[in-house]
């Protein structure tokens, strides 16, 4: 009878859950999600959107540029390329610093051609940049 109750004495110890390799993965994880939250960086491009009465004319303090549907682009009254665009940009605010940039843009002109005459307004130092839609 004794060896009965060793045995079941023995079997007891054993039952117990280890919790240890649980407790190992979840600080690895943790570990993990917080290195990698660190690097995550976001990129936001800021955006100010014209309001109903100057969005149909051009604004008196500002160069106006326009993208057609088809694509074409227009600074100053003239249609260019988009790489004369920032130097078009460059050349309109040395005369006026103090003038900001208005994109208007066609409801079916490509967004891609929109990003692109952003991004070279920026390179040629303009960062005050409106954006509305043409009519």
């Amino acid at each position: 009878m004794r060896r009965v109750r060793r045995q079941h004495l023995h079997l007891e110890e054993k039952s117990g859950i280890d919790l240890a390799p649980m407790l190992d993965f979840v600080m690895n994880l943790l570990i993990f999600f917080i290195i990698t939250a660190v690097f995550a960086k976001e990129m936001a491009l800021d955006v100010n959107r014209l309001g109903g009465k100057s969005a149909g004319g051009g604004e008196s303090g500002s160069i106006v540029i326009g993208i057609q549907a088809d694509g074409e682009i227009i600074v100053d009254s003239r249609p260019v390329d988009i790489r004369a665009v920032r130097a078009n940009v460059e050349r309109l605010h040395a005369i006026k610093p103090e003038y900001g940039v208005m994109i208007l843009a066609h409801p079916d002109s490509a967004t891609g051609v929109l990003v692109q005459v952003a991004d070279q307004v920026r390179e040629g130092g303009v960062t005050n940049i409106l954006f509305g839609e043409a009519k």
